[in-house]
């Protein structure tokens, strides 16, 4: 087999497509612009099936080529012998149809190609980390938008962002911040229990992660595995609140009551609609989506042991090195003015903004009684927690 066989090459104009149907991975992308970049990994998947390994691969490969080929000769270009617009190239995990919107309005307000590369469900968030660790010694994104922390805190102690400054960080929350400015976080996310309204009364529905330990929850639970993702990172924090032991002894309590794992949060929550649960862990944003959908779903905050909720933030962070450092800055300056917070929080997700006050209509969504933990010690557990959930829970 040749290299050409692995990658599948094809004429980049086959990518193009002018249709906004909801459906297609490249919906809202104009027709004499360059392609939008795949999802990291994936291929559009068919309803009910499941993308090969193998095929994964061989998309995998094709990403780099397209990627290298957009940031090597600026695909911007319609053929009309103008210059090439700016572009600027952002990896990101947040959910793509929430975030397509936001990158297609700072387009047409700087008149900016921004060359978006998605990360799939399955390997939320850890994918594109691999990408970036991959592409270390000549970076193609400039930007690296996430979806949670815990992982962008392990690029900036490998050296793999570089710091960013503006007027809107001034003053951003010590605690959503890297000391060196090489991250910030931003729009608000919780892990939550999620059960069904028609199998479990709100009073009956269990509140704290020792709840769910209780045998009444037996085969009724569901979960993300803890490989990637919010999941990986709920179950890190658990290493450091309560200490690697009672972490692990949790753990083998869920494996007693028979938990399910599924391959993502939204995964877990459709578990719940289709009655292979009737609880789960999640985040908010996932609930929301399914009440979105007419399901039959609600949340308690998943609180540890009384001492409150994990609470998540997107990250935003400029790549060390990457291609188009001044149209990066630009864009960090974007995803940190606050605006995107807006939108977030006004979308089905319903992402809370770090500094809603009680005049915001993002006021109904604020997270309380939220968990006092340090995100750099949650990091330092996430493989541990990564291993050790992967070996009790399968």
């Amino acid at each position: 087999m040749t290299v050409s066989d692995l990658i599948s090459w094809r004429p980049l104009s086959s990518h193009i497509s002018a249709s906004a149907d909801r459906s297609s991975p490249l919906r809202g992308f104009a027709p004499t612009r360059g392609p939008r970049l795949a999802a990291a990994g994936t291929a559009a998947r068919v309803p009910g099936k499941q993308t090969s390994p193998y095929r994964r691969l061989l998309n995998a490969a094709r990403d780099i080529f397209y990627i290298a080929v957009a940031a090597a000769v600026g695909l911007s270009c319609d053929g009309s012998g103008k210059p090439p617009r700016p572009k600027v190239v952002l990896y990101c995990s947040a959910d793509r149809v929430y975030a397509e919107p936001i990158i297609a309005e700072y387009e047409k307000r700087t008149g900016v190609d921004v060359l978006p590369l998605f990360d799939t469900e399955d390997t939320k968030t850890v994918g594109l980390v691999r990408r970036i660790q991959a592409e270390a010694a000549a970076p193609i994104a400039d930007v690296f938008w996430s979806s949670e922390v815990f992982h962008t805190v392990r690029l900036a102690r490998e050296g793999l962002l570089a710091p960013y400054a503006g007027a809107a960080t001034a003053d951003w929350p010590k605690h959503l911040r890297d000391p060196d400015g090489l991250w910030h976080g931003f729009a608000l996310r919780a892990r939550v229990i999620a059960y069904h309204t028609g199998r479990v009364k709100p009073d009956e529905a269990p509140r704290k992660l020792e709840d769910l330990l209780d045998p009444k929850w037996k085969g009724r639970i569901a979960m993300a595995m803890p490989l990637a993702g919010t999941t990986s990172g709920d179950v890190a924090s658990w290493y450091v609140h309560y200490g690697p032991d009672r972490a692990e002894e949790i753990l083998r309590g869920l494996k007693a009551n028979q938990v399910k794992l599924a391959a993502g949060n939204s995964h877990a929550v459709r578990m719940l609609s289709t009655g292979r649960a009737d609880v789960c862990l999640t985040d908010t944003d996932d609930v929301y989506a399914g009440q979105r959908n007419g399901w039959r779903i609600a949340f308690h905050y998943l609180d540890q042991g009384g001492a409150g909720v994990l609470v998540i933030p997107n990250t935003a962070a400029m790549i060390k090195g990457g291609p188009n450092p001044e149209q990066g800055r630009k864009l960090m300056a974007f995803l940190l003015g606050g605006q995107v917070e807006c939108r977030l929080a006004e979308s089905d997700s319903h992402n809370t903004p770090i500094r809603v006050t009680e005049s915001d209509p993002a006021w109904k969504y604020r997270i309380p009684n939220q968990l006092d933990i340090d995100y750099q010690k949650v990091a330092d557990q996430l493989p541990t927690a990564i291993e050790k959930g992967m070996e009790i829970l399968r």
